[in-house]
């Protein structure tokens, strides 16, 4: 690869980490909204976290990360968004110290409600994170070997789907353990999780063009690698 085309995959690699790490800090500052996400079809009603709707890009992100530049560009990416995690819960407490004043549009009892759980949703988030991509850059290059470069559609699917599965899991057990019933708790798992898994199926023909786009420009064959 020429020095030109090199320069330009570093800067689109700069890009999709810039956007990984965007939407996961944006997915814990709005987790303690709780939508309903009515797809207009009978048993296609979700009750998720607001904070489920962008997470999902995450995982699209990682796998275009995996298939274009390898396990360890993509993990670098992973420890990056950890990092921002922590820094955005440092941050977050920051705000907290200093008191609102009387003109302030945000008060400080309105900051405690919108933020004051944000260090236990991040908290959950960073150990579910950590795990849930570990296990999907390691599932993902799994089916990539064993299935020589073919079939992005499988290893797409079949990593993010189980990792998405350990995410919500964890997230959900953290945040409600001991604070919902467990009928409940076992239900937002399901609904959460089933909802990821169904936008996982859905993206992947977004991932098959963004890595068509991005092999052709670097003149890259099918299952390489941009290093």
């Amino acid at each position: 690869m020429n020095k030109n085309l090199k320069a330009e995959a570093d800067y689109l690699y700069l890009i999709l980490a810039s956007l990984f790490i965007t939407a996961l800090v944006v997915c814990n500052l709005i987790a303690n909204k709780f939508v309903t996400v009515d797809f207009g079809i009978p048993g296609f009603v979700f009750t998720i976290s607001a904070g489920v709707l962008p997470y999902p890009i995450t995982f699209l992100i990682t796998d275009i990360l995996s298939e274009i530049y390898g396990q360890k560009k993509t993990n670098k990416v992973v420890f990056a968004g950890f990092g921002a995690l922590v820094f955005t819960m440092f941050i977050l407490w920051m705000g907290s110290l200093f008191p609102a004043t009387e003109s302030s549009p945000v008060s400080d009892s309105l900051y405690q409600t919108a933020y004051g759980n944000s260090w236990r949703v991040i908290m959950s988030s960073m150990i579910a994170y950590t795990l849930a991509q570990y296990v999907d850059v390691k599932l993902f290059h799994f089916w990539k070997n064993l299935t020589k470069g073919k079939y992005l559609w499988l290893r797409n699917n079949a990593s993010t789907v189980l990792s998405q599965l350990v995410d919500t899991t964890l997230v959900i057990l953290v945040l409600f353990a001991g604070e919902l019933p467990w009928p409940t708790i076992g239900a937002y798992i399901v609904s959460g999780w089933t909802f990821k898994a169904l936008i996982a199926l859905l993206d992947t023909p977004f991932l098959y063009l963004s890595t068509y786009f991005i092999r052709r420009r670097f003149k890259l064959k099918f299952g390489a690698e941009v290093y």
